[in-house]
């Protein structure tokens, strides 16, 4: 028998979902659909876009109005969807490489405009629906299909390059910390203007195997051990911290919103 959550706000018959054993996307699907009950979002008011990709088939399972658009694009068809219908509450899905490699142009002007989009990076380090190739937030040195003697790049901290080009609300959480994830979707849904949650997931298919990662339970430990909360982080001695990864609300803030100020440009050519 299905659950509640299940019935409500997800497509039963698209279920059950064709992600791999051990991946940790529908962890986030998940959180997605608890942070929009615990709102009391109106379903008809929700609409969920992604582009291409592994994390873009959420939507497909996710009961609201969807759109499936083109690979990195997401962030481009949803800026026209907020424009349409300023009401609605649209939420992008988009992985590390859909957001921030084909897309990365989008990501920043969205994040520039502050306009009032809610958007998920589902982030496991690398093209899991396409064959493995790494992406911008693959390791230095870890092995994709297309960096078969290790990637010679420096990744992207999303968060950060989000924050930097002016998303007012930014976090990062993993899919061991499922419940402060869920925090983090409902704080970035409230929140008015551009928000960001990069969500670490684990693909224990390809980068997992191609690195050597080992089983689904080493990655979900490994995410345990290696991510602390910055505000934790804080007050705890340098040499607790060395080699961690910092997780938690980075940006939290209040800046002038793009379809408002769009709609006051409306109403003073009206006058």
């Amino acid at each position: 028998m299905n659950s509640p959550l299940v019935e409500n706000y997800f497509r039963v018959d698209k279920l059950p979902h064709i992600w791999c054993p051990g991946c940790g996307h529908g962890i986030i699907m998940a959180a997605m659909g608890r942070a929009i009950e615990n709102l009391g979002l109106d379903k008809d008011k929700v609409c969920i876009v992604s582009g291409i990709g592994c994390s873009s088939r959420a939507p497909g399972y996710m009961d609201f109005n969807t759109l499936h658009t083109t690979h990195g694009r997401a962030l481009a068809f949803a800026t026209g969807v907020k424009l349409a219908n300023p009401e609605l509450e649209v939420i992008v899905v988009a992985g590390d490489g859909d957001l921030s490699a084909i897309g990365g142009n989008h990501l920043i002007h969205a994040a520039r405009r502050n306009i009032n989009i809610t958007t998920i990076c589902f982030n496991n380090n690398i093209y899991g629906m396409t064959g493995g190739q790494y992406s911008p937030t693959t390791p230095t040195h870890e092995k994709g299909t297309t960096a078969p003697y290790g990637n010679i790049d420096r990744p992207f901290d999303i968060t950060q390059l989000a924050g930097g080009a002016g998303a007012t609300y930014t976090a990062k959480t993993t899919v061991f910390h499922a419940t402060q994830m869920q925090k983090f979707i409902e704080a970035a849904i409230q929140h008015k203007g551009f928000s960001l949650v990069e969500a670490i997931s684990i693909c224990p298919t390809y980068y997992g195997r191609k690195n050597k990662k080992g089983s689904v339970v080493d990655m979900m430990n490994f995410l345990k051990d290696s991510f602390v909360d910055r505000k934790v982080a804080e007050k705890l001695p340098p040499e607790k911290v060395e080699g961690k990864f910092l997780m938690g609300e980075f940006v939290n803030k209040v800046e002038p919103e793009y379809t408002e100020l769009y709609d006051g440009i409306i109403e003073r050519l009206k006058k």
